[in-house]
């Protein structure tokens, strides 16, 4: 019965799984294709760089998929607080509600997880012709299609799932029978113990990171600076709704100035509903965070060292990259769909009240610009601090080497992504009929 209550659920509510679908999907995809890859080139010692560019690979996409996941859950608990208040008042359990969120999960694990087997073999087919035709590898890259990939890439995708089930079944299960009745948008608990515990251990397990990473040698200290990220990553992602209650004064101020009307709109948006906003500006922040770290921490050593990178050889800081540039377009367009769509009520309300449609695209888009930047401003810090470490380690200076056009470009891709979803999301609601069911 649950089973079919959860299948019901996902084919009724497509839009609330589609960037979980495509985040297992994709990590399915490359933690099978790159296993490939790597089981055909194991015997070859000409390989050895390579094998270790798509490990760390797989394993930065495994990371990111988690975090996905986990934020897409996450926003999905958050705007069926009421439908799980319901189904409370009616007599449901917290342990049967908790079932069902797993099983919507797994739902989804499942057909995502298939679809990723049967996309690994031409993904990794294309990535040993890239790696041939760009110089990446010295030699032809076999592929080699065994039972191991497919088998490691289906636990991940279903381990990525669980683990990101079980922490948006605690939430949904924390939902009152009587939150039916509320018919507030602002959020009662900012930030729940278990949320800042939580946050609070993986910030400082991030610092402990960067304060090994110049102890390490010269080999482990980007894998080390690279975890550091993703642990303060974690950190500010659990914390980040106060930081983002704190932005958004800020922020919202400056835009509420520039446009009086549709920014002051935006700005008490985020002032009232940060954790909401924070699910849109988590992927952001990821992205610039680990893009930014990966990509100078590559440029930072070979400055050190004297090396200048041309041709094939300027291609493998990229390739890590694209994973989370690929999740980044997923994910910010999905999170700002979702939360944009729950103000649908909102924004027909704003328009009988007399708010214009034009009024209206104004505050869709300031609001997103102001997560954007806080997103971007906490990537930017988290990379920052990285990089700094990684610098010491290399030259014995907190210094780094940066690229203003790859940063901007990194940017200029989530702003576009989430403007995108935004207006997309609310066109209707902006422009459509005021009666709910036209």
């Amino acid at each position: 019965m649950t089973v079919v209550l959860a299948w019901n659920n996902v084919r009724t509510n497509r839009m609330g799984f589609a960037a979980s679908f495509a985040a297992v999907l994709l990590a399915v995809m490359l933690v099978g294709g790159s296993g490939m890859v790597v089981a055909g080139a194991g015997a070859r010692d000409e390989l050895n760089g390579v094998m270790g560019l798509l490990v760390l690979s797989a394993a930065v996409s495994g990371f990111v998929s988690v975090f996905v996941v986990a934020g897409m859950l996450s926003l999905h608990v958050l705007r069926q607080r009421r439908t799980w208040a319901l189904l409370r008042s009616i007599g449901m359990t917290p342990r049967q509600v908790s079932r069902l969120i797993t099983a919507e999960a797994l739902v989804v694990a499942v057909l995502a997880s298939a679809a990723g087997c049967v996309l690994a073999v031409p993904y990794a087919t294309a990535m040993a012709a890239f790696m041939r035709m760009t110089g990446l590898a010295p030699t032809g890259v076999p592929v080699k299609v065994t039972m191991g990939p497919f088998i490691l890439a289906l636990v991940v995708g279903l381990a990525v799932t669980l683990l990101a089930a079980r922490a948006a079944a605690r939430k949904a299960v924390g939902v009152g029978p009587l939150e039916v009745l509320r018919e507030s948008a602002a959020q009662r608990r900012l930030l729940p113990w278990p949320r800042a515990v939580s946050g609070g251990v993986a910030l400082a397990g991030g610092f402990v990171l960067l304060f090994l990473v110049p102890q390490v040698n010269a080999t482990a200290a980007v894998p080390t600076g690279l975890g550091a990220t993703m642990a303060l990553c974690v950190g500010a992602s659990a914390l980040g709704p106060v930081a983002l209650r704190g932005m958004g004064w800020l922020l919202g101020a400056a835009v509420a100035r520039l446009d009086p009307g549709a920014g002051m709109l935006a700005r008490s948006s985020l002032v009232t509903q940060p954790r909401r906003a924070m699910a849109a500006a988590s992927p952001v922040m990821l992205t610039v965070a680990l893009a930014c770290t990966f990509l100078f921490a590559v440029a930072t050593t070979d400055a050190a060292t004297g090396v200048t990178r041309t041709g094939p050889s300027a291609w493998a800081a990229p390739m890590l990259v694209g994973s989370a540039v690929a999740y980044t377009v997923i994910s910010v367009l999905n999170a700002t769909a979702m939360t944009m769509a729950e103000r649908t009520e909102e924004i027909r309300l704003l328009r009988t009240l007399g708010t214009k449609p034009q009024q209206l695209t104004r505050m869709v888009c300031w609001e997103t610009l102001t997560v954007t930047c806080a997103g971007t401003l906490l990537g930017t810090g988290i990379a920052a601090a990285s990089l700094t470490a990684l610098g010491k380690a290399a030259t014995g200076q907190p210094w780094f080497a940066y690229s203003v056009p790859q940063y901007a470009g990194l940017v200029l891709v989530c702003a576009m992504s989430g403007l995108a979803g935004a207006l997309a999301s609310t066109r209707k609601a902006r422009h459509g009929s005021l009666r709910p069911d036209d």
